[in-house]
């Protein structure tokens, strides 16, 4: 798939692994472009944006910048990344979500993370974009939580190369908690290492209902999956059915 890890066939020109970069979206039309256009410049990625139904102008304002864009008939995000993956070119896959922005040199960092021996996958740092204090106490609790427990969550940007997703399956069929399943299964293959380097996600969702009602629900949330509630109970509880 691609171009190998190492030297090409051509003496003393080393290929670098390419990246493929998969995004998830669903009515993301105000935001898209801000997250697409900055990855536009570079010839060692492909972005391929998974959509899984959106009723606004999500799909024709991708189809300008001129990316891959494929439709997920199933919607769910874990169904609409694993087809993603599936028509992906790269040795590297990076699940990015629609409201986030890499940082400058990622495929630098995330190219040398995945080389470290007992590396199995890799996520960023996370910064959330807005002024309150509130955010700021987020931003550390979900970085120690990242560091210490190497539990990054899907906002973070994962990446792992596309044969470790292969070998694991790729994401589960769940409608909620799928990145989370995610990493704790990649856990158990390697180690998961957490870049220097924030990706810069925004606030949106923690404005809509508050920080604190928010940060209260996505713990409840996890807290209900260790309990065995039913994923399809706890995203009908997440989106406020």
């Amino acid at each position: 798939m691609g171009a190998s890890w190492g030297l090409s066939a051509t003496p003393k020109i080393m290929t670098m692994p390419k990246i493929s970069i998969i995004i998830p979206v669903l009515n993301e039309a105000a935001i898209i472009q801000k997250t697409i256009i900055p990855l536009l410049d570079h010839s060692d990625i492909e972005i391929i944006v998974a959509d899984g139904g959106s009723i606004d102008n999500t799909q024709a304002l991708v189809k300008e910048l001129g990316v891959k864009l494929i439709i997920s008939p199933g919607g769910g995000r874990s169904n609409q990344m694993n087809l993603g993956a599936r028509i992906a070119t790269g040795e590297i896959l990076l699940f990015l979500h629609g409201d986030t922005q890499l940082p400058s040199g990622y495929q630098g960092i995330i190219r040398e993370i995945l080389s470290q021996p007992q590396t199995i996958a890799g996520a960023f740092q996370l910064k959330i974009d807005g002024e309150k204090w509130s955010l700021r106490l987020v931003e550390i609790m979900v970085n120690w939580r990242s560091h210490f427990f190497s539990l990054p969550y899907g906002d973070q940007a994962i990446f792992l190369k596309t044969s470790s997703f292969e070998q694991i399956g790729g994401f589960s069929q769940l409608p909620i908690m799928e990145d989370y399943e995610l990493i704790r299964r990649l856990q158990t293959k390697g180690k998961i290492t957490i870049a220097p380097h924030p990706v810069l996600t925004s606030s949106r969702r923690w404005e809509k209902l508050g920080v604190f009602q928010t940060t209260l629900i996505n713990q409840l949330i996890i807290l209900g999956y260790f309990l065995g509630i039913p994923p399809v109970k706890l995203a009908q509880l997440y989106r406020g059915k």
